[in-house]
Order: structure tokens, then C-alpha cells, then sequence
């Protein structure tokens, strides 16, 4: 086990390793490609965004019970009836994958982030074209039914693209598990730990082509936070910059989800109503957050965290951005 894990992260760091290389030797590769050159598919949103958990029974209490979202599917473990990935439907393009074994760094619960493309060859051709190291691939499709491959950006966070086709499962499920009971009915955004903004913006930014929506912070003298939206749709990562070195146990809070909502009070109200409340045992006390979003908490048995969200500020102007610079980098 030990040493699947030491080669599994040997391999992410490869990944990263070439994926930095290739950016620092052709940071305006694609600005100055030919118009032969293989271009960027459309990447249209946030596809989903799995996470480890201890215990997956509790796992499902905190998503079904209290969140109100369905399990849609499973994937089992090879050869057992256990099951490994648990999936939670938040519509009918977007899920949360639930991993029921350990993670691969200890401390940090996010297995990935994957987001739509429109066609997954068409990326791979693009990446490639760009100097990144993809491994090949012949075709084949995911467990899922759809075609799927894996990069690592530049913290090690395992970046997948999915083409959903009409035979997956995802695609067989539209329309099924969806809920009245469901507390939102669309990822907002995902954020995860960046040790390197500059790094970070040239991979999302200029490799993927994500655009800067808002940055800011919660000390005035140093920016905590970067949104990057994806480039043909709405939903936005958020780099969750911190001084070096990481204290392992804010990965719970940093790395997170966010749930859109149209009204915080009704959202809790209908949380707080829920038998599955009780046993949560955590108050959930919305509150104003820096970009002037309504907002409140919430944690999976894991210390994983969910924030509710209204999409929109109090008065509905956009919250200016943060001029701090950023932490200095805790890497290359």
C-alpha cells in the first residue's frame, strides 16, 4: 500500500513537473501558434469535484440526510461488492464523487476537480501541442461510460477533463435523483490550496484559459484569495493562497465546495428543520463574507468544507478587488 502510494505521488509530481516546464519554455505558446495548431475545446463548467472520506455511512448522513442530494450511482472496488466511489447528483451535469479510501497525501480530503469539455481528443491534441505530458490513451472509455483524462496542476491537485457521452451514466441518470430535498441545485465554485498564484494563473489562465473574475483577502496587507472562472461558462475555482509552510489542518477548510443558493435565511431555516440537523450538532450562523456574498458553513465528518452561498452581493454591485500582493510562493 505504501509504495502504490509513494509511486502514485511520484507520478503526480511528474506530472506537475512537466506541466511547469512546459508552461516557463511557452507561456504564449498558444498566442503564437499557427492556425493549424490543435485549439482549446470549449471548457464549459465544473463537471465535479471528488473527495476522500473515512466513513463513508457518515459520509452519506452529511450529503443525503442533512445536504439532500441522492446517491445516483456507484462504482465498486474491483472484485468486491465494497464500494469505492459514491455518486451524489447535484443536476443532471454536476456531482460530488465520494472516495471510500484513505487519500493519497495524508490530511488533504480532495481527490480532484474535473471539468466539461466538449471533446476530450481535441483537449488531449491541445495540451500536447502546449508541451504537457499526457499519458496516451486508446479510446477507451471511463468505468462511468465516458471519455475522461487526468493532468496535475502545479500544487499536485489532479485536474481531470470529462466528455459526457449519451451511454454514461450520467447521461442515463438525466432527470432521475433530483430531489425536492436538495439544499442547492448547482455547484457555485470549488476552491483548493495554491502555494503559487503566478504559477497557478499561468495554468489556469493561460494554459486553460480561465479569466480573473476577483481576488481578495482577509488581511488588508496580503491577498488570501484569486477567482478564476472557467472560459465558457459561470462556475469559477478560487486559488486559496496561504504563507508558507501549510498547516495540514486547515486543508479541510481551505479545500471546499460551494453550493449556490437564492436566500441564506430559507436555505438554513430548511437545514435546521431536517432530522439530520440534530445529529450535525454545529450551529450554522450565516455571515457577510469579504466579497459581500451571504454565506454560512457547514463540515463533513471529515472536516471537509461545504460553504451556502448566495450568488450575488448584498446590494447587487460587484466588491472591488484586492490590490495586496500575494503570500511569496511555497514553491516553484
Amino acid at each position: 500500500m505504501e509504495l502504490r502510494r509513494f509511486l502514485r505521488n511520484a507520478g503526480r509530481v511528474a506530472a506537475v513537473v512537466a506541466v511547469a516546464v512546459a508552461y516557463r519554455g511557452g507561456a504564449g505558446a498558444q498566442q503564437a501558434a499557427s492556425p493549424s495548431a490543435p485549439q482549446r475545446p470549449r471548457i464549459t463548467g465544473i463537471s465535479h469535484v471528488g473527495y476522500y472520506v473515512s466513513d463513508l455511512p457518515a459520509a452519506l448522513v452529511f450529503w443525503h440526510d442533512l445536504l439532500g442530494f441522492d446517491e445516483s450511482y456507484v462504482l465498486k472496488k474491483p472484485g468486491s461488492d465494497e464500494v469505492r466511489i459514491a455518486f451524489l447528483k447535484i443536476n443532471d451535469h454536476q456531482h460530488i464523487e465520494l472516495f471510500n479510501e484513505p487519500p493519497v497525501t495524508p490530511h488533504n480530503m480532495m481527490s480532484h476537480i474535473c471539468f466539461t469539455v466538449d471533446s476530450v481528443a481535441q483537449m488531449r491534441a491541445y495540451l500536447v501541442s502546449q508541451g504537457v505530458a499526457v499519458k496516451p490513451w486508446d479510446g477507451s472509455k471511463t468505468r462511468a461510460g465516458d471519455y475522461a483524462f487526468e493532468i496535475s496542476d502545479p500544487d499536485g491537485t489532479p485536474v481531470e477533463f470529462v466528455q459526457s457521452l449519451p451511454d454514461g451514466m450520467e447521461a442515463k441518470a438525466a432527470g432521475k435523483f433530483l430531489p425536492e430535498t436538495r439544499i442547492s441545485t448547482r455547484i457555485y465554485h470549488a476552491g483548493f490550496v495554491v502555494g503559487n498564484s503566478q504559477r497557478s494563473l499561468d495554468f489556469y489562465g493561460k494554459l486553460l484559459g480561465f479569466h480573473e473574475t476577483w481576488r481578495g483577502g482577509g488581511n488588508p496587507a496580503e491577498l488570501s484569495w484569486i477567482n478564476m472562472r472557467v472560459p465558457d461558462g459561470v462556475d469559477y475555482v478560487e486559488f486559496m493562497l496561504y504563507r508558507p509552510p501549510l498547516d495540514v489542518k486547515s486543508y479541510g477548510s481551505k479545500n471546499h465546495l460551494a453550493l449556490a443558493v437564492p436566500d441564506i435565511d430559507k436555505a438554513v431555516a430548511a437545514l435546521e428543520a431536517r432530522p439530520a440537523y440534530k445529529a450535525y450538532g454545529k450551529p450554522l450562523v450565516p455571515h457577510l463574507g469579504v466579497n459581500r456574498k451571504r454565506q454560512v458553513n457547514l463540515f463533513d465528518p471529515d472536516g471537509t468544507r461545504v460553504e451556502v452561498m448566495e450568488p450575488f452581493t448584498i446590494d447587487g454591485t460587484p466588491t472591488p478587488p484586492s490590490n495586496a500582493p500575494p503570500p511569496p510562493p511555497a514553491h516553484d
